[in-house]
């Protein structure tokens, strides 16, 4: 909260210093300071407050004599996020028309005051009159959309929306443009699945079932059509506004073909096509001629079938017949042609052909076997329970009583259809066509059990025919029907399915709830034992609050066994009823128990009891462990409370949820002691009991002295050759955070092409690339905080060859054919010794140079007079150095110095008996002669006073002195 006041009406004839503001709970009794310092300004944030609790507060005002009375205390405040009126709802729009009403949708506000958006506002004007008039109740609806009924055809309207919260109307927004109130006209159009572009392919004896979403206004006109032949009458076509479906069962090749579909109404025509292909045997061969008769063989040709059933013929099978026989023997049955010469034949003798077509689903004669379907005393017989499209071939034979006892035939039992649908409550009628002789006897068997007769069902035997009849069929009249006939040559079986067409069964139970939540409960079922004869279309969910006995409708169009019921009240009891439908109709009802709209689960466990990682003088870094027990479902946070040591209340440390396992607590007061506990809450939102306390902590900053922690292999010399990249790193640690600095001698090191420095709070690391010899000696690591500085140095030796000797280069000794130099060692030896030095020299005249001598420095075989230039390189194992020059050139010839006397002194006193020696330093090239005279005369040595020379002094020794030797010498 900001509160703010006014000056004092008097200063008490001193300048206001500052204010101290004090705030109390309503459910405590003590008054506390808000602010540690004194208050500068006329207003103050407070913080640290509890969510929902009032607080009133006082100011003083403090001067150089002291603090004032406080003032009046304010009223209670309740400490709560501000709550505003909401945004303008998100994009209204209309979403149909009709000519009475408009449909309507928007989003959700963007904004929504801080509280939660309680319902929508509807407002709508007749642009004829300009007046608003509200389409809603007053407190407004829940939902996101809603149509606008009881508008005047052909008007005009406008319509705007508003969202409504704690605090009140929010600001509305317009629906884009006018509307005019009239039938919308659309066109037909369909959507034809991916499934249905292709060739769709379907087993004989199966169902194909085409389903194609259609729209249009109005409601279009809907015709299916086959374009090479017409539907079969068995198909069953349905059409809503919405869809149209073809469904035709037992599907057989004669199904094949381009199925056509055509919408119309006043707006337009739409069309679209299916092609079906029904995988079968194919049909026979047709147009089978004898091209050539010879006295053994016969020339066959024929045309492929009219029909492949869906795939490429494979191969063709030859049979022959003779006259005299009852059964076909195969000639070929991998003939690839549509022709054949069958040879190897009696001569004289009758022979009957037929040819098969083979595809990959079986063999389709063209000739099967011969089957009595009429027995009658005229000329002319009329033959039913034909196969729409199929070919036959008939034959006549005259019977008279002498034949008739003795003909034997296998019995035979062909039904026309392999199923049967009826709706249930109608008659049914089912005719099975039978053969042999002598009459074969009949049994009816459903589901493996001898079939029951009773007045409603019963079994007719004719000559030819075994019929079942069924009056009123119910649903338990479904089944498989086997007929089996039989006689003396043997017996033969044929089945037929009964699919009665009935509303379905209701769905399985029990009904169960998969999901459980505050707001929505997700359930599932198991379709229905009984479908109805065909497919289940939807379901239907009602729900039910237990404490009424009104149900609603949750969804009426469920596609799957299973929904998700939304928007349920929390706490609130509820009861589900699913229906089944098909095209038939509506299911009985399958009811759920009662269940109860609220999550499943329990409240976490407490948290780990949580320690503080890190102290400084106004914040802690506190961590803990998960709960061991999540109540059953996933911890999403947690909330974090302190407790001051002069305060006996747990107040929130954390205002938002807190996702880690840690958090960092700022705005603590220095050298107060606090404690902390944490409270987790998981998914299903219930809250746990808090942690254990982690005990009083005093908020100082902590202070440890640096520490840097290295691998042990930098104790050892660190060795790269020249041109690799190194690396130096190291841990550091240290309160407060050590700063970390990397020297190399005493020189800091800063960040370069080559030298790339990366230090972070707790690691130093340098990475040196393209090593050169200078990057060898000793890298310094140091961290340094209040507590101290330490200090860790690593060596490097970078191998390269050495660096120039160090000059100047000196020449000493020179004469007419030598000369001596001198110089210092490299000062980079290129991290190995220096192996030796060559020294080379070159006359100024010429441009080679030729070396002399190694590990010398005399240099000789000069020639007089010659003018050189000379230059040293050093060596090691790595290879050589620059050369290091000497800087002027030398002339090889003889020194000559006039000699000269340097005297220490001019006089020399000595007591007689006593000895003397007087030395005279000299210089001269070539060594001068030396005389030495004593007043003008030249000087004679005797054993006592005699004269001694060196190259570069001559030396007067005079023992046991007397006057005689008084003089000048």
């Amino acid at each position: 909260m900001i509160v703010v006041w006014e000056r004092p009406a008097s200063d008490g004839g001193s300048e206001i210093l500052g204010y101290v503001l004090e705030k109390r709970d309503k459910e405590g009794i003590r008054w506390t300071r808000c602010n540690k310092r004194l208050i500068s300004e006329l207003r103050y944030r407070v913080t640290g407050l509890i969510e929902n609790h009032d607080y009133e507060y006082r100011v003083s005002a403090e001067n150089a004599a002291g603090l004032s009375e406080p003032s009046p205390p304010s009223t209670y405040y309740k400490a709560c996020d501000p709550i505003y009126k909401p945004g303008p709802p998100n994009n209204p729009k209309v979403v149909d028309v009709t000519r009475s009403s408009v449909f309507l949708s928007w989003g959700k506000p963007i904004y929504d005051g801080g509280s939660e958006i309680q319902g929508y506002i509807v407002e709508k004007c007749d642009v004829s009159d300009g007046e608003w008039a509200i389409c809603t109740p007053p407190t407004g609806i829940k939902n996101t959309h809603m149509e606008v009924e009881k508008l005047v055809e052909k008007h005009e309207y406008k319509f705007r929306i508003c969202a409504v919260n704690k605090a009140g109307v929010g600001e509305h927004a317009d629906v884009p443009g006018s509307v005019i109130v009239e039938e919308k006209m659309e066109a037909p159009d369909l959507d034809l699945d991916m499934e249905l572009r292709k060739i769709v392919n379907v087993r004989a004896g199966g169902s194909l079932r085409l389903f194609v979403p259609i729209r249009g206004r109005p409601t279009p006109e809907v015709k299916w059509a086959k374009m090479d032949g017409e539907i079969r009458e068995a198909a069953i076509i349905d059409t809503t506004s919405s869809f149209t479906s073809l469904v035709l069962d037992n599907v057989n090749r004669f199904d094949t073909g381009k199925y056509t579909l055509t919408l119309e109404n006043s707006s337009g025509t739409k069309s679209a096509f299916v092609s079906v292909r029904v995988l079968d045997t194919p049909s026979a061969p047709v147009n089978l001629k004898i091209r050539e008769i010879t006295k053994d063989s016969v020339s066959l040709s024929w045309e492929p079938p009219l029909l492949d059933g869906g795939a490429k013929i494979k191969n063709y099978i030859i049979e022959k017949r003779e006259a005299t026989r009852k059964a076909y023997a195969a000639v070929v049955t991998n003939c690839h042609k549509t022709s054949w010469k069958v040879d190897q034949l009696q001569e004289g003798c009758y022979y009957f052909f037929r040819i098969s077509a083979e595809n990959e689903y079986g063999i389709a004669k063209g000739s099967e076997k011969w089957s009595e379907c009429a027995r009658v005393k005229t000329l002319e017989a009329v033959i039913s329970n034909l196969t729409q499209g199929e070919e036959y071939l008939f034959r006549v034979m005259a019977v008279n009583e002498k034949v008739a006892k003795d003909l034997v035939i296998e019995p035979d039992v062909r039904p026309a259809f392999h199923s049967y649908s009826i709706q249930v409550g109608h008659d049914l009628k089912v005719e099975v066509p039978i053969s042999g002789r002598p009459k074969p006897t009949v049994t009816w068997v459903k589901d493996g059990q001898p079939l029951r007769q009773t007045t409603r069902v019963n079994i007719s035997d004719l000559t030819d025919l075994t019929v079942l009849n069924i009056k009123e069929t119910s649903k338990e009249d479904s089944g498989t029907y086997e007929i089996t006939v039989a006689n003396v040559v043997g017996q033969k079986s044929a089945s037929v399915e009964i699919i009665t067409l009935d509303k379905p069964d209701p769905p399985v139970g029990p009904v169960k709830f998969d999901e459980i939540s505050a707001e929505s409960i997700t359930l599932s079922w198991n379709p229905p034992a009984y479908t109805g004869g065909c497919q289940i279309t939807n379901y239907v969910v009602h729900k039910r609050d237990t404490t009424t006995t009104v149900w609603e409708t949750v969804s009426a169009t469920v596609a799957r066994t299973t929904l998700k019921v939304t928007k349920l009240k929390t706490g609130s009891e509820y009861q589900f009823r699913i229906f089944a439908e098909n095209r038939y109709g509506q299911s009985f009802a399958l009811e759920s128990p009662p269940v109860v709209a609220q999550y499943p689960y329990k409240e976490p466990g407490p948290p780990g009891t949580p320690f503080v990682t890190t102290v400084t003088k106004d914040s802690m870094v506190v961590q803990w462990h998960e709960p061991i027990n999540d109540g059953g479902s996933r911890v999403l946070g947690y909330h974090l409370e302190r407790k001051e040591k002069n305060n006996g209340r747990w107040m929130k440390a954390s205002f938002t949820n807190i996702i880690e396992t840690q958090f960092t607590v700022a705005g603590l007061t220095e050298d107060q002691r606090y404690e902390f506990r944490v409270i987790a809450k998981n998914a299903a939102g219930a809250i746990s009991k808090p942690s254990d306390s982690t005990g009083p902590i005093t908020a100082r900053d902590e202070v440890e002295l640096p520490r840097i922690s290295m691998d042990p292999k930098y104790k050892d010399t660190i060795v790269v050759n020249a041109g690799e990249t190194f690396r130096l790193e190291a841990d550091v640690h240290g309160k407060p955070l050590p700063t970390i600095k990397w020297y190399k001698g005493d020189k800091e090191l800063e960040e370069t092409a080559r030298y790339e420095i990366k230090n972070t709070d707790f690691s130093a690391l340098i990475i040196v690339k393209d090593a050169i010899r200078v990057d060898g000696g000793q890298y310094i690591l140091e961290a340094s905080n209040v507590a101290g500085t330490k200090t860790v140095p690593v060596n490097v030796k970078v191998l390269d060859r050495p660096g120039p000797p160090e000059g100047p280069v000196q020449v000493t000794g020179v004469t007419a054919e030598k000369c001596s130099l001198a110089w210092a060692p490299p000062l980079h030896d290129g991290g190995s010794d220096i192996s030796h030095y060559i020294v080379e020299k070159r006359e100024t005249s010429r441009l080679a140079w030729t070396v002399t001598k190694t590990c010398n420095a005399v240099v000789s075989g000069l020639s007089p007079g010659q003018e050189y230039q000379f230059h040293v390189i050093a060596y090691n194992e790595k290879g050589k150095s620059d050369p290091r020059a000497l800087g002027i050139p030398v002339i090889a010839k003889d020194l000559t110095i006039e000699p000269s006397f340097k005297l220490m002194f001019n006089t020399y006193s000595v007591q007689a008996g006593e000895d003397l020696k007087v030395e005279v330093p000299f210089i001269g090239r070539p060594k001068p002669t030396i005389t030495w005279t004593k007043d003008d005369q030249p000087l004679k040595q005797t054993t006592r006073l005699h004269i001694q020379d060196t190259t570069t002094s001559t030396t007067l020794h005079i023992k046991e002195s007397n006057k005689e030797d008084f003089g000048k010498y």
